[in-house]
């Protein structure tokens, strides 16, 4: 027994492990089971009526904020103007949209708030929404939507331009506070992922859930996406309806019986659902925890005593290994180690022997290395070389250009130069606001002279931002897609207004032109493209993909490209970006 435990490391620990835990937790597992049987469910009870009633008041809570941020938004001035006057403002819808936004950022559990016009005015919402699953009206059909009180959605989805989102709503009525004529509606969505995630965090008991059922008793929110919208019955046959506000019973039988605790969200006539596994309730009794510490104590001496002496004999061939390391000097060429055993530490003294071969050699190998990247740093050098030299080339010949007095060749070389420089000046990828605006200004002076009476430009940018960093490069590759496939298409001259302002703690810029539009199922095409990374790219948007993708690697999916357009109108793409401290910038 001795030899065969001596040739073999783990087979020494593994014997020891088993000797001096094995005996000392038999006996404490014999105890435990003797006393986990008379634990009572009663304090597991408590602390899961406990969890619920917490659980409760936050969804409650939850559910009045929206009910009082409908009643809020419902009289709201710019809301009422926007529903009830007849003379068309267009700074107002953007004034809601950007005050929409920033009411659903401060709320993580709300997806969108969506005001509905009465008088086939545009929709507002804080997102872009491509499809709908909400359902109908549930009260009487006849009803007008005047007369419909408010009302909670059952659980749908809504189909956005970054993906698809199941979502709760509140519904209701708007009408004037002045003559109380219907206006319109307004619709609040709550994230059902938010609650799913705050249920999962819920911890009621080991293995156990909780669950979110409706007033119909099919689950909104729980333990995975298969069940949505399913009966409860079908998550856990055997359980009956719920009735009552609040209780609990047991379903199933011996180990495989739950215990399912119940209370009622006030207001929405919800339903938290919480399931204990029954064999977790072995663990409350107050005697097992007394056992338990008696078991340990003992256990605890006993695998001390063990330990000590078992480990005195297995750490005596590390201790030489230790002091055979400690005396070797690191400027010297690595010494072999003896091999006194056939076990693991044996097999280490053996690698530790390649190791030093192989260090050797790697020594060589970095010296190689060392010497080669010398000579790449010198072809990096010499290839910094050729910026300059165009830098200089191009220099040289706006002079030549102002010498000649032709200053329409002056102005574009430098345009150019000045565009160059900026797209290629030392790798940075961030700049100033002010600085991206130049950037497409020259592209933009460079174009006007290729194609003279063919399109205008207006930059309106906040003075606020000028100095803001942002990733650049990304207006121009939009300017010029919207002359390339938008301007140069129609024969009439076009327009195109670049925008760059701040709503609240983000940065919005926008490119609108007066082109000739995209076609909906060639915008459908780019936006899938944009939306997929595995999506093919469509002709035409090769910068659109480029600039999506980038703003989406530095500033999150929330930052990519949103394109709406309109055959023979034009075509508008936004982008919006958050404040960020200043990052390093060309």
């Amino acid at each position: 027994m001795r030899r065969w435990l001596d040739r073999s490391l783990k087979r020494k620990l593994s014997f020891l492990m088993l000797v001096s835990i094995g005996i000392p937790l038999l006996s404490f597992g014999i105890f435990s089971y003797q006393i986990a049987s008379s634990v009572t469910e009663e304090k597991a009870k408590q602390s899961g009526f406990g969890l619920l009633t917490q659980m409760r008041t936050n969804m409650e809570l939850m559910v009045q904020d929206v009910e009082n941020m409908s009643i809020f938004l419902i009289g709201q001035r710019d809301v009422q103007q926007y529903l009830s006057d007849t003379q068309w403002d267009a700074l107002r819808p953007t004034i809601i949209i950007g005050f929409l936004t920033n009411l659903a950022f401060s709320k993580p559990y709300i997806a969108e708030i969506t005001i509905e016009s009465a008088r086939d005015l545009p929709s507002l919402s804080n997102t872009s929404i491509v499809s709908s699953g909400m359902p109908g009206w549930p009260g009487p059909k006849d009803t007008e939507p005047g007369n419909r009180p408010k009302w909670w959605t059952p659980l749908y989805k809504n189909q956005t331009t970054i993906g698809e989102k199941d979502v709760i709503s509140l519904v209701r009525p708007i009408r004037s506070v002045n003559t109380f004529a219907h206006l319109g509606s307004l619709t609040i969505s709550l994230d059902q992922k938010v609650i799913a995630d705050t249920l999962r965090k819920s911890n009621i008991s080991e293995g156990g859930s909780v669950l979110l059922v409706n007033e119909q008793g099919n689950i909104i929110a729980g333990p995975g996406v298969e069940w949505l919208n399913r009966p409860l019955s079908e998550w856990m046959p055997g359980m009956s309806g719920i009735t009552g506000t609040s209780g609990s019973f047991n379903v199933g039988q011996g180990d495989d019986r739950n215990t399912v605790l119940y209370d009622t969200v006030p207001g929405v006539d919800w339903k938290l659902v919480g399931i204990m596994p029954y064999k977790n309730f072995r663990e409350q009794n107050r005697y097992v925890l007394l056992l338990t510490a008696a078991a340990v104590a003992i256990a605890v001496v006993l695998v001390a005593s063990l330990v000590i002496f078992f480990v005195q004999r297995v750490t005596k061939p590390l201790l030489m290994l230790t002091r055979f390391l400690k005396d070797t000097d690191p400027e010297e060429p690595m010494k072999a180690l003896p091999v006194t055993s056939a076990d693991e530490v044996g097999q280490l003294m053996r690698s530790y022997n390649r190791l030093s071969d192989r260090i050797e050699r790697l020594t060589e190998q970095v010296k190689l290395n060392e010497a080669r990247k010398k000579e790449t740093d010198m072809l990096a050098l010499q290839a910094q070389i050729h910026p300059h030299f165009l830098y200089n080339t191009l220099s040289s010949v706006h002079w030549m250009a102002l010498m000649s007095q032709d200053m329409k060749i002056a102005e574009m070389v430098g345009h150019l130069s000045d565009f160059l420089r900026f797209s290629l000046n030392k790798g940075a990828e961030y700049c100033e606001v002010q600085q991206e605006v130049a950037h497409a200004e020259h592209y933009a002076a460079i174009q006007a002279v290729r194609y003279p009476d063919k399109f205008d430009i207006e930059f309106v940018v906040d003075p606020d931002i000028r100095q803001k960093p942002v990733l650049k490069l990304l207006l121009q590759p939009l300017i010029e897609n919207a002359l390339i496939h938008g301007i140069q298409k129609q024969r009439e001259k076009g327009s195109i207004r670049v925008y760059a302002q701040r709503m609240g703690t983000e940065l919005t810029f926008m490119v609108e032109d007066t082109g000739i539009g995209i076609e909906p199922d060639k915008l459908n095409e780019i936006r899938a493209a944009l939306s997929a990374a595995d999506e093919p790219v469509v002709p035409g948007s090769y910068g659109l993909r480029n600039v999506h993708r980038r703003l989406q690697l530095h500033y999150g999916s929330e930052a990519g490209l949103h394109i709406r357009s309109i055959v023979g109108e034009g075509t508008v793409i936004t982008f919006m970006i958050p404040i960020v401290e200043r990052a390093g910038t060309a």
